[in-house]
């Protein structure tokens, strides 16, 4: 048969090469290993060999939006389509996997619970499959999720979004945030392939691997009476008050390294911001424990703020790449992973790369003008700092 009288065929999975309808009959024995499934979601074969990926889709992203409209315009389909391929599923796995609720809108069954991770992977694989053929031998492309605790964020996921891009454009690179708890639930539902996060807490199921470390410092108002000192003992901080980051696990990790000294922190006030921390500091209501550092020692308020190492030798804390560990990772995470080990090995640095002021300065509206004048003054500050 000439491939001109091939015809796709909707709602199966046909075997790779045939081009004719796949039937309903049972395989032969000799085919029955090849048959896909869900590992530990789905095991009568001849269900399985009636699934989709376009219903598996539908189902997730039903889940995932909440609603069978929203589901149809992140599709770009219609919500009749996206509600017979959900009901399909359900039919053919003969178990409920959304419930229908007019004030709620759409929430997973526990049946439903349980496919949708398996069904992410296997979509995800999919979707790694189909650009891993287009694109044999070049760089990895496609989309990538990857999870980043809140506080570490703002550190490191800006510059990470430029220098990834610039050396992996074919990536659509995508973050999402939260704390510990919740980025490892995202790791093992599929929401994110990996994420970078403090090692601390750290659930059954997860692989990580060190970055690179941290240490806690002690941040002050310059009036403080410990603002003068080149460093602090943890025992000077036991009679002021204590801004607490009440962030998990912030506030255990601070007070366990307090405790190790015998001190009980008089904590005054407690915030899960980390700028309403810096800015309670600055305006004298006590000092603070933090580790991730500012370039800028200013308030949101404008106020003048002082960082004291501590005198005490205290473990440094790692902040880690974490994945799933049943998990085999796509081309794009392990290419993002390989990028963080690079550009994060020294920690995070909060000025710009002159690569990434460089290719600002190249596109830039003024360079449009004749003598581009910003990058003209990128390359001579940069030529200053190499010779400084």
């Amino acid at each position: 048969m000439s491939g001109s009288s091939c015809r796709p065929w909707a709602g199966t999975l046909p075997e790779i090469g045939s081009c004719r309808p796949p039937t309903s009959r049972r395989r032969p024995r000799h085919q029955e290993g090849r048959t896909p499934r869900l590992v530990g979601t789905i095991q009568n074969r001849d269900v399985v060999e009636e699934l989709s990926l376009r219903q598996l889709s539908h189902f997730v992203a039903a889940a995932e939006a909440g609603s069978m409209t929203k589901a149809a315009q992140a599709l770009h389909v219609s919500q009749s389509a996206v509600s017979l391929g959900v009901a399909d599923l359900e039919r053919q796995l003969g178990v409920q996997l959304l419930l229908r609720q007019r004030a709620k809108g759409l929430t997973l069954t526990a049946a439903g619970q349980r496919l949708i991770t398996d069904a992410r992977a296997l979509l995800g694989r999919a979707e790694e499959l189909r650009v891993g053929a287009q694109d044999l031998g070049r760089s990895p492309r496609g989309r990538l999720v990857v999870g980043c605790f809140q506080t570490i964020g703002p550190f490191v996921m800006p510059g990470l979004l430029g220098t990834f891009h610039a050396e992996h454009p074919g990536v659509d690179l995508d973050f999402v945030e939260g704390s510990l708890v919740d980025l490892q639930s995202m790791l093992l539902a599929g929401r994110c392939e990996v994420a970078l996060l403090y090692d601390m807490d750290i659930m059954s199921g997860i692989e990580r691997e060190t970055v690179y470390t941290t240490t806690p410092y002690v941040l002050l108002a310059p009036e403080h009476p410990l603002a003068d000192d080149l460093s602090v003992r943890l025992s000077d901080l036991a009679a002021h008050d204590m801004i607490m980051l009440d962030f998990p696990p912030s506030r255990h990790h601070f007070s366990s390294v307090l405790a190790a000294a015998g001190v009980i922190p008089r904590i005054r006030h407690s915030t899960a911001n980390f700028e309403m921390v810096r800015s309670l500091v600055a305006r004298g209501y006590g000092f603070s424990m933090l580790i991730q550092r500012l370039e800028v020692e200013v308030s949101y308020e404008g106020l003048p703020l002082v960082t004291r190492p501590l005198a005490d030798p205290i473990d440094p804390t790692p902040v880690v790449l974490a994945w799933p560990t049943s998990v085999q990772l796509t081309r794009r995470a392990q290419a993002f992973m390989a990028h963080c080990r690079k550009v994060l090995q020294c920690g995070p640095s909060n000025r710009p790369s002159w690569a990434f002021l460089m290719h600002r300065a190249r596109t830039s509206r003024f360079t449009s003008r004749g003598s581009a004048p910003m990058l003209a003054v990128v390359t001579r500050m940069q030529s200053f700092e190499e010779h400084r």
